[in-house]
């Protein structure tokens, strides 16, 4: 007898009758540009996770190139080198090139998908600023190996926590790490604005040059020029009539990249949601990490070590070698049976044409490559119920059964 298809969807969204009452008062006030409902989810975001400051912007990739563009105020120079890893979304390498600096890749480890510390230090040269570590599917980073090599070269630490809402390091939120970290608060994330990202920092200094650089590098940072559009007056002008040019003072190269009030207010309604999100989130991930144990001659996924917590962003999982299945008829065989996934990244600077330039050789990210061309992840989202999870234990083990028979 065919077992009943159970779709399970890569992601889904939460919007609640907070954000949509709060998208509405915005509506009526005819002020959607950045104000205060941005201040709010900010205050709150960084209450969260226990840091003085949080700056929210238009994407996930804007708060990675924010981040490194702080650098700038700190004695860095265009072209100055930035070590990253070769595995990740190519918003990680596009930030790096959109806030002016060169990208150099190292390798990441196939058992966590992330940056092998062992590799940094051969990459580090006289132009090395930072190091970029990506907490990929949020499994974190080697938080400490990684800061030990920064501290010795005096390098900063900028977090790319994308994908890591929720997980920890060692007792301490992934997020507080380095000297800043960057969020996506894109659709699938575990707090969404819809698009929307945001940085996280405990300088005060470093925030105040952060809400510069989303406003074109504005120089005013009164409370009403760095949540403005570029309309309306300055607060401070009627005390001081030259503060009326400061406002269109650019003391720095800056981007345009404001949070909007609609987005805002979808993000304090993901915000009330977000205890209740995780706590599901990272059943899924634990039940279906069970899952895959019975299929570990076949298939591996990301491991919980006891001195973490993985952020529940998705569901990787890389096939092993030698046992003559392809990622692509794990992926067409899920999607027959209703199970949507998506393939693992690319590894930025030999499978990403925009890298091609750097001179990069196929062959010198081994490891990146084999899990980009051996990988998928599937949703782990609050939607997904214990009867689907069970439906995706089923499937693959019908999917193992019937190759095992034509090999």
């Amino acid at each position: 007898m065919t077992e009943k298809k159970m779709g399970i969807p890569f992601g889904t969204i939460c919007i609640t009758d907070t954000a949509k009452r709060l998208i509405n008062e915005a509506l009526d006030s005819k002020r959607i540009s950045s104000g205060k409902l941005v201040r709010e989810f900010e205050k709150k975001f960084a209450a969260l996770y226990g840091v003085k400051e949080a700056v929210a912007v238009s994407t996930g990739t804007d708060a990675d190139a924010l981040a490194l563009a702080v650098l700038y105020d700190y004695g860095a120079h265009r072209g100055d080198e930035v070590i990253l890893p070769a595995l990740s979304f190519v918003a990680t390498g596009n930030a790096v090139l959109h806030a002016g600096f060169t990208p150099v890749f190292v390798d990441v480890e196939r058992e966590t998908l992330n940056i092998n510390p062992d590799l940094i230090e051969s990459a580090i040269t006289e132009k090395t600023i930072a190091i970029m570590p990506v907490h990929l599917m949020g499994k974190p980073a080697k938080m400490d190996e990684i800061s030990k090599i920064a501290r010795k070269h005096h390098l900063k630490v900028i977090e790319d926590a994308a994908e890591a809402h929720g997980a920890e390091y060692k007792g301490k939120k992934v997020g507080t790490l380095g000297d800043l970290a960057a969020f996506s608060l894109y659709v699938a994330h575990i707090i969404t604005t819809g698009e929307g990202g945001i940085v996280i920092t405990n300088d005060t200094e470093k925030a105040e040059i952060l809400r510069s650089l989303r406003s074109h590098g504005r120089a005013c940072k009164c409370e009403t020029c760095v949540v403005s559009t570029g309309s309306g007056y300055c607060a401070k002008r009627f005390n001081n009539p030259a503060h009326t040019d400061i406002r269109f003072v650019f003391e720095r190269f800056g981007f345009s990249c404001k949070m909007n009030e609609l987005e805002a207010a979808i993000g304090l309604g993901a915000l009330e949601q977000y205890a209740a999100i995780l706590t599901k989130r990272t059943h899924n991930l634990h039940a279906m990490m069970q899952v895959i144990q019975k299929y570990d001659k076949y298939m591996f996924t990301i491991q919980e070590e006891a001195h973490e917590k993985i952020g529940p962003h998705a569901f990787p999982i890389i096939l092993k070698e030698g046992t003559g299945f392809t990622r692509d008829a794990l992926v067409n065989y899920l999607e027959k049976n209703g199970i949507d996934s998506r393939n693992m990244f690319q590894t930025m600077p030999t499978q990403c044409a925009g890298f091609k330039y750097l001179g990069y050789r196929e062959g010198q990210f081994p490891e990146s490559d084999y899990i980009a061309d051996n990988g998928l992840h599937i949703g782990v989202h609050q939607d997904i119920t214990d009867e689907q999870i069970n439906y995706l234990d089923r499937v693959l083990e019908k999917f193992v059964n019937e190759k095992q028979r034509t090999l």
